[in-house]
């Protein structure tokens, strides 16, 4: 049967990051029928730095949706497909017959370059010649709705039987199975044999949900993986999953998996040497009450105790630029940056991220207020960009709004210094050669110390506590 003239579009993943190489689909905004234009919005995406939305370059009908919100997708591939008007007609074959265990199917969608195809899985025509290992993920998703988990537990398949007749694709006997890399690894780590996989990816390669199915399934109707890996426990694929005696396994991925990865690196990479100061920033409690009453850093800018911690820091570094620094380990240099680009740690939903406040020494205190406040809204909205996060040269951690006292932070990778803020509460204090109640609060600060020795830490927390103390040496030191 010929259908309009139209030919299709298809979006692919973007590298929405510096170097990134995948992303998970967070939420779609659009579904197969809706109108498109150049320009708008059809999902939002999460990577290792941030979430982001994605705009399509084109006009059209969305014909096809090949992830479900909760995927992982690999930059380069297709994620949705769009019907523009003014292209040849499309020639779709008859409908097949069903065969006796049918997976969902969907309406596959077709370029220009395909001349011929017979009906697949969401959209991937069959290939010519022998199969060839292709970089997939995850599941693709039907076009409606998200997909389901792959076909195991309804029919298992025995070591160098047929695939049953759901999977798109089957490994010949005596065939190494088509998986990533990464999904041998998985696979080989809960003792799965990849030939009792199902495949549901393109072409026959088996995909993480695809392992991650097989190990879920029951032991009754998964044989081969019980007598393979008998302890081992169940691994989450796309959402917490409920476990024996109460027990929830959450997936590592996005915001947290990158965040946990550099503050691996970093702990043993870098030397830590962490110093702790307790001040009594009395004086400084009252000049951010003044501004916030006086309103003089202007309408809807937040004014807070951290901004006058990072304007004291600021001034610190001002006065010992030598700590502004990174390690170039492959040239053997330490480099001293011209720009301070301060980072403050934010914690989100999706986990801890670090976006940065770009030549941040050089803004006044007003300049500054309207920064943090940008960043701490853009943070809690869930829209820091990637290009927010990277560059940073220093960082701040603002512990205290969670009551803690003081910490031991963790350097940043390519960091030189990372300064704790604690809690601000009163203490009795010896002022003036009299003990009175105080405001006072504690400061630790993290350095590398291949770059930065005991005696510039220490005059850096020094001049930071000291500015907090007196603030009016933010006009005698600035």
């Amino acid at each position: 049967m010929s259908t309009t003239k139209e030919s299709v579009r298809q979006f692919k993943m973007p590298d929405v990051g510096e170097g990134l190489t995948e992303a998970e689909i967070l939420k779609w905004f659009v579904q197969p029928g809706d109108k498109v234009e150049d320009g708008q919005v059809v999902c939002e995406v999460e990577t290792a730095k941030a979430a982001v939305e994605l705009p399509i370059p084109f006009d059209g009908v969305v014909r096809e949706l090949f992830f479900s919100e909760g995927t992982t997708v690999d930059v380069g591939q297709v994620i949705i497909s769009v019907a523009v008007t003014g292209g040849a007609a499309v020639e779709e074959p008859p409908a097949q017959a069903a065969p006796a265990a049918p997976a969902p199917a969907a309406e596959t969608a077709e370029t220009e370059s395909e001349p011929a195809r017979r009906e697949v899985l969401v959209g991937y025509g069959p290939r010519t010649g022998a199969a060839q290992r292709r970089a997939r993920k995850t599941a693709p998703a039907a076009a409606a709705a998200p997909a389901p988990v792959a076909p195991v537990a309804a029919a298992p398949a025995p070591v160098a039987a047929p695939a049953p007749q759901a999977a798109p694709a089957v490994v010949a006997e005596g065939a190494r199975p088509l998986a990533k890399p990464p999904v041998r690894k998985l696979a080989k780590d809960l003792g799965v044999d990849l030939r009792t996989v199902t495949p549901t990816g393109p072409n026959g390669t088996i995909t993480r949900e695809d392992v991650h199915a097989l190990v879920a399934a029951p032991a009754a109707s998964a044989p081969v993986q019980a007598a393979a890996a008998p302890a081992v426990p169940t691994v989450a694929a796309a959402a917490p999953l409920a476990a024996d005696h109460g027990d929830v396994r959450v997936p590592i991925k996005g915001v947290r998996k990158a965040t946990a990865a550099a503050m691996v690196s970093s702990a043993f990479t870098a030397p830590h040497v962490t110093e702790w100061v307790q001040v009594d920033v009395t004086r400084t409690m009252k000049l951010v009450r003044k501004l916030k009453e006086s309103g003089e850093l202007g309408a809807g800018v937040r004014v807070s105790p951290l901004l006058l911690v990072a304007k004291a820091l600021l001034t610190a570094i001002h006065r010992h630029p030598e700590v502004n620094a990174a390690w170039d380990e492959a040239s053997q240099e330490i480099v001293h940056k011209r720009r301070v680009n301060l980072g403050i740690a934010a914690a989100t939903p999706r986990g801890l991220i670090v976006p940065n406040i770009k030549d941040a020494g050089s803004k006044t205190l007003t300049e500054l207020a309207v920064s943090l406040t940008d960043l701490i809204a853009t943070a809690r909205e869930g829209k820091t960009s990637p290009a927010d996060m990277q560059g940073g040269t220093v960082t701040i951690t603002n512990v205290g709004v969670f009551g803690v006292d003081s910490g031991t932070p963790i350097l940043n990778p390519g960091e030189a210094a990372i300064l704790a803020f604690g809690q601000v509460r009163e203490m009795p204090w010896v002022h003036k050669g009299r003990v009175v109640p105080r405001q006072v609060t504690t400061l630790a600060l993290s350095f590398d110390h291949r770059m930065v020795d005991g005696e510039l830490g220490s005059k850096v927390l020094a001049d930071t506590a000291a500015v907090l103390e007196q603030p009016k040496k933010l006009i005698s030191w600035g």
